[in-house]
């Protein structure tokens, strides 16, 4: 029997995070109790997390958002952002160039990859980036295939083009057979 995207997210959310409670602040988000201070503390933070996980929740998306930090290698590191229908997701925004959307995707790969190093469960995990630069969608597939090389998770990269308001999403491999990797 397959599983709800609830299901998987709940489970995948209580096995990183067995302590922490998860409170329903909207339809289909789920927000660690840890988390919600930031909404007083940061609401700049809160609202564009809002704003970046709507896209996803408003097409039928489950998103369980994750505790800021946690301990790795005995220091805190920051924690990827969610889990989106089964999956951990990191979220970034871009309003630069290629170079600096190649960046931003490295560094939310590695917090996926680093959260999920000790996961029995999965070691599956996606970037989600809301393009507001005005990127070719060829050369933004080219771009990220270049970083996936030498790379051999899987996940997915998510983009919203803000521009044409339109959702682009391919898997990993998907982008590494550009390359041939």
């Amino acid at each position: 029997m397959k599983k709800e995207p609830w299901d998987s997210s709940f489970e995948l959310a209580k096995a990183l995070f067995p302590d922490e409670e998860f409170v329903l602040t909207e339809p289909n988000i789920w927000v660690a109790k840890s988390r919600i201070e930031q909404r007083e503390k940061e609401p700049e933070k809160w609202e564009r997390e809002m704003s970046q996980v709507h896209i996803l929740t408003d097409r039928g998306s489950i998103a369980y958002f994750l505790p800021d930090k946690f301990i790795h290698n005995g220091k805190w590191s920051l924690c990827a952002d969610l889990i989106l229908d089964g999956e951990v997701v990191e979220m970034k925004t871009i309003t630069g160039g290629r170079s600096t959307m190649g960046g931003k995707f490295k560094y939310g790969y590695r917090q996926g990859a680093i959260l999920l190093k000790h996961c029995e469960i999965t070691k599956k995990h996606s970037v989600f980036i809301r393009l507001f630069s005005e990127i070719p969608i060829k050369s933004i597939k080219a771009k990220i295939a270049g970083e996936l090389k030498n790379r051999f998770d899987e996940g997915r990269f998510i983009c919203f083009y803000e521009k044409t308001k339109e959702l682009y999403i391919w898997t990993y491999d998907e982008l590494r057979s550009i390359i041939g990797t």
